[in-house]
């Protein structure tokens, strides 16, 4: 298999459904890797939720390659565009990290004040999916958690953690759209 191939297979393997593959041909998405696309993974009996997922954002050259993933309540062409933004952002602008926040500069949603994310630890899904090992290297897998403003200030004052445990502390719903911001 190829390294396409196998990143789409780690996924299968964890979501146990076959994904809807999109490419995303607007804008300067021609400055992606060739492989790059968007998957979109439909609810399961087990996952109630719309899955979108990068395949290719890391490239096999990558000394610590990383793929994303989002989750939303109802299937959103939109999400196959945020995800080909953040992807440009990973390859022409900062290479992403773990903890590190994205600016999208429109809403996550419909009129979300949700307009960043979050580059965060896969939670719902655990290190079977935060890790595949391919040709002696380890590609990471984390979540893009859509997150507000005064979120990303938070995180800057108070770090990573703070931020995660008042998410925690106050039941966030990561699939509502609508949601307010937690400080």
């Amino acid at each position: 298999m190829d390294y396409q191939d196998n990143i789409k297979a780690h996924y299968i393997k964890n979501w146990k459904t076959e994904p809807n593959i999109f490419y995303w041909d607007k804008g300067p998405a021609h400055e992606l890797p060739y492989q790059f696309r968007v998957l979109e993974f439909e609810p399961t009996e087990h996952r109630k939720m719309w899955t979108y997922s990068t395949c290719c954002m890391s490239q096999e050259s990558d000394s610590l390659g990383i793929e994303l993933h989002l989750f939303s309540a109802r299937k959103d062409e939109g999400l196959i565009e945020l995800l080909t933004v953040t992807a440009h952002y990973h390859r022409t602008g900062h290479f992403l990290a773990l903890s590190d926040t994205v600016n999208w500069g429109q809403p996550w949603q419909g009129n979300s004040i949700c307009r960043h994310g979050l580059i965060s630890l896969p939670y719902l899904d655990g290190p079977d999916l935060e890790n595949l090992e391919f040709d002696n290297r380890i590609i990471k897998f984390y979540w893009l958690i859509p997150i507000t403003k005064a979120e990303v200030e938070f995180k800057k004052e108070q770090g990573i953690n703070a931020l995660e445990d008042e998410f925690e502390k106050q039941g966030v719903d990561y699939l509502n759209h609508d949601r307010v911001s937690i400080v």
